[in-house]
């Protein structure tokens, strides 16, 4: 398995934080998309297969933990990785409540975020494989 094999959506609506980060993130050899928003995330995510989402919490429209439930609907194997600066404890309680992989404040290691990112991606193969395990026995 390689970089190239997880798919990332990164959802931040600040535009030059977002982009710098895909950037910084594809030159690892990821596969990175970027949504702006909430509706734009969960319209890519009706398009393309992910793997794993990196979402902000707050965003104009839909905030994080609304996107976050939609994406657990939709994708349940789907992991998302919350990435704020703005985020609380309660914050973190209700994106783990709801299926979030991991809670991570801005500013973040770029190294931390990759590995998170390929510890989240783990995890939803494992899920998969288990997912179909269980289909077949």
């Amino acid at each position: 398995m390689t970089h190239k094999d997880i798919h990332i959506l990164l959802v931040d609506d600040e535009v030059a934080f977002a982009n710098t980060l895909a950037q910084r993130l594809q030159l690892r050899g990821l596969e990175v998309k970027i949504a702006y928003d909430g509706e734009q995330a969960l319209s890519v995510m009706k398009e393309v297969e992910l793997d794993v989402v990196v979402l902000d919490l707050r965003m104009p429209g839909m905030d994080g933990l609304e996107v976050l439930k939609e994406i657990k609907k939709g994708h349940p194997d789907t992991q998302v990785i919350i990435l704020t600066g703005h985020g609380t404890e309660r914050d973190a309680e209700l994106a783990a409540k709801f299926g979030g992989f991991d809670f991570l404040n801005k500013p973040v290691d770029i190294d931390t975020l990759e590995q998170k990112i390929k510890s989240a991606f783990k995890e939803k193969c494992a899920k998969t494989i288990s997912t179909i395990d269980h289909t077949l026995s």
